[in-house]
Parts: C-alpha cells; structure tokens; sequence
C-alpha cells in the first residue's frame, strides 16, 4: 500500500504537470463539444438525439491527449528503469499509472459532463446514465490507451501512431456507452443491458491491459 501511494502520488503530480493534466483535458473536451453543434445547426430536437454521442465522442479524443506521456517521461529520463528493476511488479505499476491518469484525465471530465450535457439541451436522467455510462467506459478507453502507449514507447512519433492503433478497439465502447442513453431518449427504459455490456468490456480491458502493456515493458529492457 505504501509503494501505491507514492508512486500515485507522483504520477497524478507528474500527469498534472504534464501538458497541463486535467485543465488541457477539461479544455479540450469542452471546445469540442462547444464546437460540434455548430456543424449540426441549432436544431435542440436534433442536439438532444446526438448529445451523448458527442460527450462520449469529445471524451475518446480528449483522453487520447496525454496518453503518449503514460510510459513515455519515465522511458526517457530513466526512471522506468528503475521501476522495472525494483521489487515492485510490472503489472503493479501499469495499474498504478492507469489509475492515476484515470484520476488526473477522466474523472474531472466525468464530474463536468452534467454541466456540458445541458448545453447539449440533454435532460437530467439521459446526464445521470451518460455520467454512468462514461464512470463505467472510461477505465477501458484508459486501459487499451496503456497497451498502446507501452507498444509505442520507443518510437519518435509514437504519439500519432498511438490514435491509429487504439481507435479501431474503441468501437464496442463508444457503441454500448452511446446506445445506454439512446434508449432513454427513444422511450426504452430498459437500460441495463447495454451498461451490462459496457461493464464486461471494462473489466476485460482493465483486466488484460495490466499484463499485456507489462509484457511490452519487459521487452524493452
């Protein structure tokens, strides 16, 4: 527990510090949501259809901003070197690094979703299962994003090649986390199948990403 709490520690002020931590990603997921119902038109019939594709839409890409920093900083200044040396296990620290990026990146778009979600004209039980849905899918967006960022840890450019080779393992998510609130607004009151879903996809992705992002870490040394 102890080992947990410090390392925590500094990857939440690590991740903060980094490009701006929570406040980028704060920024960036409102601007996109702010800007996509100008492409749609100011329909609110249409934007309250729409809005929960456009919060998890604007959630994906906002959590993609530092996701190339998660194994990264320590590759290059050495730090992870040690970690993969000390007595900790691999798997302990991806989990630990997931979970503070989840903190620093996540959680503060999740606790903003309300406040965006009227925007959107989206009415408060769609917001309260949409901030369920996101608090569900969110941790398996952060898990694929560790594999791919430990997959790309060597490369110059890893940061643009990092979006192309998640995305396509995103689709499941978007499409259980979006269809979880669709069926409130077409009138089906039967949720739970669509978050149970979602729920399964988490926990595998949270799951296996731990050991697969390990592996890849085992390689480079």
């Amino acid at each position: 527990m102890n080992s947990f709490l410090v390392l925590f520690s500094r990857d939440v002020k690590l991740n903060i510090r980094s490009g701006g931590g929570a406040l980028l990603s704060c920024f960036f997921f409102f601007i996109l949501i702010a800007i996509l119902p100008f492409a749609v038109g100011p329909d609110l019939q249409l934007l309250s259809k729409i809005g929960s594709a456009i919060i998890w839409f604007a959630a994906l890409l906002s959590l993609l901003l530092g996701l190339d920093h998660l194994f990264k900083a320590d590759y290059d200044d050495g730090s992870l070197d040690v970690m993969l040396s000390s007595s900790m296990s691999v798997e302990f620290i991806v989990i630990t690094k997931l979970i503070a990026y989840w903190c620093v990146n996540a959680l503060p778009l999740i606790l903003i979703t309300p406040l965006l979600g009227l925007m959107l004209n989206i009415n408060f039980i769609e917001i309260a299962i949409l901030c369920l849905s996101l608090l569900i899918g969110t941790p398996a967006l952060a898990a694929l994003g560790a594999i791919g960022a430990s997959l790309t840890i060597r490369m110059v450019k890893g940061g643009v090649l990092l979006p192309v080779l998640i995305l396509p393992f995103t689709i499941p998510i978007l499409i259980f986390g979006v269809s979880a609130t669709a069926n409130i607004i077409n009138g089906q009151a039967y949720i739970t199948q669509s978050l149970i879903y979602l729920s399964g996809i988490s926990l595998l992705c949270c799951a296996g990403a731990p050991i697969t992002a390990a592996y890849a870490l085992k390689r480079i040394q």
